[in-house]
């Protein structure tokens, strides 16, 4: 390889050193993503330095796509990692939802709709994550995915059900405490 060449590359392509940067500098956000698709703090730990080697051995990734690349290498490793099937589990997870709240890194401590969407069972939080959080397409999850559109398509629409039921739940929850506390019928 001639310098000219060398020189050409390092500015049109990602290099190791710019995914070590990505990687410390946008750290908590791709931690999160790894944390809500595994919904396990060992697991998301595990996903993400999978993330890091994978995104650091790539050859020719384009330096203004490098940021879409780390997260998508996080999000393939997670698929692998659970293998998350439509219809294996029928119930929700919400009994990890408290234990995994002490374990988690501050961000999902402080906000409890990351605790909503990880008590989502495994294949409606990676279709949430994927299509709604990170913008994938139906046709791009149910490939990654390995399953058919319209599963992907029911997925969403059953895990924003849940995700909505919760929230008015919990809204008027405080309102029905109040009423019950007041004595008013």
């Amino acid at each position: 390889m001639t310098q000219k060449y060398k020189n050409t590359r390092s500015k049109v392509y990602a290099t190791r050193s710019d995914f070590c940067h990505l990687y410390v500098e946008e750290m908590k956000g791709l931690f999160l993503l790894s944390l809500l698709l595994t919904a396990d703090p060992q697991k998301a730990e595990q996903c993400f330095l999978s993330g890091f080697e994978d995104s650091v051995r790539s050859n020719y990734v384009f330096k203004e796509r490098a940021h879409s690349w780390a997260r998508r290498s996080i999000t393939l490793r997670a698929i692998r990692l659970l293998c998350p099937r439509r219809g294996e589990e029928t119930e929700s997870n919400g009994a990890r939802v408290s234990p995994l709240i002490g374990n988690a890194p501050l961000e999902v401590q402080a906000y409890p709709d990351f605790a909503r969407i990880v008590a989502l069972n495994s294949f409606e939080r990676f279709v949430f994550v994927m299509s709604i959080l990170e913008k994938y397409s139906a046709q791009e999850c149910s490939l990654l995915l390995g399953c058919f559109r319209w599963d992907v398509i029911n997925a969403q629409v059953t895990a924003v059900r849940h995700l909505a039921s919760v929230v008015i739940a919990t809204e008027t929850q405080p309102e029905n405490d109040f009423v019950s506390f007041a004595g008013v019928k």
